[in-house]
């Protein structure tokens, strides 16, 4: 494959867009040319946008023409999850009950990325509705890993991934229930920002009831080749819309002028990690040190309570949300088992008080985190304690359910507790697989977790 760091990340793209020293054509047709080459293998982007992305590169070349400037994404070729609404296609979340479901008005994210001056070039292929933690399903069929075929590239966003590592799209917009932007990102070696609950809109609720949990865990988020590209997608996508209620108006993340001082976290739970994830976390704490970070081994309070809560609150939802006599389609098929391994290892709560009690749980842990990051704004871990895994690593019955969330239980706390989190790439393992860690901040600190990813 075309090595990442061969590719120019968007920031680069828009700046020379800008400058006149390319053309937003130009670089589209170079995406589109890789496409050509490598999706039909790959499977990443389940439509290419060829005549309407090229209509839409004269655009911004015909601004820059005329002496306007198109934005800070100018002429940036971009993947969309196929949850999130573009007109341009249906808005399938890979399931075969929304082939046609196109919808009528843009999300707000993808609103905002196309005044900013992107180039929708794809949709990035995904499970069922997110639900698993691989991406596949029955619609649009498998998306392979092109560092090794055999292996995850994860889900849900695994396509939009795959897009930014290989340059058919230079920043994918996806999002994060339970690690679907950061664990792809680790698989690729590319970055992925998970931003707090409310800082970036999601789509426009809609006249059916939302989960909960659907509510409270997810967030659009984003893939990309660099940190500083997180940063633009995020200054360009931030901000209050009076369609999602949860929505805020912040101040722009800026330079994080904080307490440098971060908690590593090389086995979460003391559950086991891979020795050479746990050599990429030990590698990102040497270079935080030498970037003037004070870093010592310290766990958040009551992570195990986070990670069990998160699963057990999601796997509710969704035993409801998903049920066979609520869908006029079935599920995929490896989606439906995927919910039945699930819901038969982590057993839905039952009663109200139970439901009720799980919920009245969520501030006592989100106390303690915010207590635990006032002091340690950062926590330093693995994404997934294990290096990257075969394709339906989910799948295969309750134990392969239940090694798969243990896996993840760091990435989960974070969903619980609606933090922000990056993946940022560090390096490979023995047989030239991609090794990460992530980086966790306080609610709404951005600038913490983005300043460490920077130095890394």
């Amino acid at each position: 494959m075309t090595s990442m760091h061969d590719l120019p990340d968007a920031v680069s793209v828009a700046g020379a867009v800008r400058a006149g020293t390319t053309s937003a054509a130009e670089v589209v047709d170079a995406h589109l040319r890789r496409a050509a080459g490598s999706n039909p293998r790959l499977n990443a982007l389940t439509v290419v946008f060829g005549d309407r992305a090229r209509r839409r590169a004269d655009e911004v070349d015909r601004a820059v023409a005329q002496g306007r400037d198109p934005g800070p994404l100018a002429g940036v070729p971009v993947s969309v999850k196929e949850n999130i609404d573009l007109t341009w296609s249906a808005t399938t979340q890979g399931w075969r009950g929304a082939a046609d479901a196109v919808p009528t008005r843009d999300a707000t994210v993808v609103e905002r990325v196309l005044a900013a001056g992107a180039v929708p070039v794809g949709r990035g292929n995904m499970s069922d509705f997110g639900m698993r933690w691989d991406t596949d399903n029955d619609l649009f069929g498998r998306t392979l890993n092109p560092f090794d075929e055999t292996r995850t590239v994860f889900g849900s966003s695994g396509g939009d991934a795959v897009a930014v590592a290989t340059g058919m799209s230079t920043l994918g917009l996806g999002n994060d229930f339970g690690g679907s932007v950061r664990l792809p990102a680790s698989a690729l070696g590319v970055c992925g920002l998970r931003p707090s609950l409310g800082r970036v809109p999601r789509s426009a609720v809609a006249e059916d009831p939302v989960a909960l949990t659907l509510q409270q865990f997810s967030v659009n988020g984003f893939l990309a080749r660099s940190v500083r590209d997180l940063r633009t997608a995020l200054a360009v996508t931030e901000g209050w819309d009076g369609r999602d209620p949860v929505s805020l108006d912040l101040p722009p993340v800026g330079s994080f002028d904080g307490p440098r001082r971060a908690a590593v976290v090389r086995d979460p739970l003391g559950w086991g990690v891979d020795e050479q994830v746990g050599a990429a976390v030990d590698r990102a704490a040497k270079t935080l040190r030498a970037a003037g970070w004070e870093v010592e081994e310290s766990e958040p309070p009551l992570l195990e309570e986070a990670a069990v809560l998160w699963r057990r609150l999601a796997v509710t939802d969704v035993a409801w949300s998903l049920d066979p006599a609520r869908l006029p389609v079935p599920l995929g098929r490896s989606a439906a088992q995927f919910l039945r391994d699930s819901t038969a290892v982590t057993r839905p709560y039952e009663s109200a008080a139970d439901l009720a009690q799980a919920w009245a749980r969520h501030p006592v842990v989100a106390a303690a985190w915010r207590s635990f990051q006032h002091e340690t704004p950062l926590v330093l871990g693995p994404v997934f304690t294990e290096r990257v895994p075969p394709v339906d690593f989910d799948l295969g019955g309750q134990q392969a359910a239940e090694d798969a969330w243990r896996r993840l239980r760091l990435v989960v706390a974070a969903n619980f507790l609606g933090l922000p989190a990056v993946s940022v790439p560090m390096g490979t393992d023995a047989g030239g697989m991609p090794l990460s860690v992530q980086l966790i901040g306080p609610l709404q600190g951005e600038a913490a977790v983005l300043a460490a990813a920077t130095a890394l």
